[in-house]
């Protein structure tokens, strides 16, 4: 047998596996070190800065289900809730907009999915389906 750099000795837990070459040169890329002349770096991507729940910005101690025009911002074109991390509302919040959601939706405020708007024609669309 004769020995290589990039094979690894055989341990008793499983066959023999080649090394992931650790030992290698890695040529040009070394340390990263060209990261301070890109500007790269970490820093957060997508905003400036987090913003806070709005309900409490607002002082507002639980969603009003009435309040359509509001739930409206939580809810997606297709009829889920939005996520948490989409949005901004704190967990205390998040599940006061759900349990509103769905009672809107239960009273017929809101619609359930999208389907319910092109069927309906209640949002704009002007068409009827047929169902009476």
């Amino acid at each position: 047998m004769t020995t290589d750099e990039n094979i690894a000795a055989p341990s008793s837990d499983g066959p023999m596996r080649e090394s992931r070459g650790g030992d290698r040169d890695r040529g040009d890329r070394g340390d990263r070190g060209d990261r301070e002349e890109r500007g790269g770096g970490g820093g957060r991507r997508f905003g400036a800065r987090r913003r806070g729940c709005a309900f409490c910005i607002d002082k507002v101690e639980h969603a009003d289900y009435k309040d359509v025009s509001m739930l409206r911002r939580y809810v997606t074109d297709r009829g889920k809730l939005e996520p948490r991390r989409k949005v901004g509302t704190c967990a205390k919040h998040q599940r006061s907009v759900a349990i509103a959601v769905k009672r809107a939706r239960q009273v017929a405020l809101l619609p359930y999915t999208s389907e319910h708007d092109r069927i309906s024609g209640v949002l704009g669309s002007g068409r009827s389906s047929g169902r009476r």
